[in-house]
């Protein structure tokens, strides 16, 4: 079976959010307090309820075009360090399920590769999907409303 790797936000691109960088649309992200939990990008675990975050825009893709979707995300306000655990699923992933797809080495969807998955066989389908030569890796997504939770890689 293939090794997974869940893959967390580039830190680089979650402390320049942090510092006042404006987001995928051009935006201030907005911050706020948590009233709940929310699941958190750039370390994928949880922020908890009363601590400080930020909503922001966030395309997961190198470069815009067609499939390169952008969405909101949560990331703690304070920097909170990479997801270190990279080969079990990661905290934020409490829903009992999410759509798991394949995209290709030109970051577009392959087609047929979506499909909503109880958590517990997210690593499973990943796994299975990333053995495919024209799967270069995976995103996480809500099955709700699609929001991008995180990327899986081959490790």
């Amino acid at each position: 079976m293939t090794k997974l790797v869940f893959a967390a936000m580039n830190p680089g691109e979650a402390d320049a959010i942090r510092q006042g960088e404006p987001d995928a649309y051009g935006q201030k992200p907005e911050r706020s307090r948590a009233v709940g939990t929310f699941p958190c990008r750039a370390c994928l675990g949880q922020i908890k309820d009363g601590e400080e975050m930020l909503l922001l825009a966030y395309r997961p893709f190198p470069k815009l075009q067609p499939f390169a979707e952008t969405g909101p995300v949560f990331i703690h306000m304070q920097p909170c360090g990479p997801y270190r655990a990279q080969e079990v699923l990661p905290p934020m992933l409490d829903s009992p399920d999410y759509i798991v797809r394949g995209y290709g080495h030109d970051d577009r969807i392959v087609y047929g590769t979506g499909a909503v998955i109880p958590v517990q066989k997210i690593s499973v389908r990943a796994g299975e999907l990333l053995e495919r030569d024209d799967v270069a890796y995976v995103h996480v997504r809500s099955a709700r409303n699609n929001c991008y939770q995180c990327r899986i890689d081959r490790g």
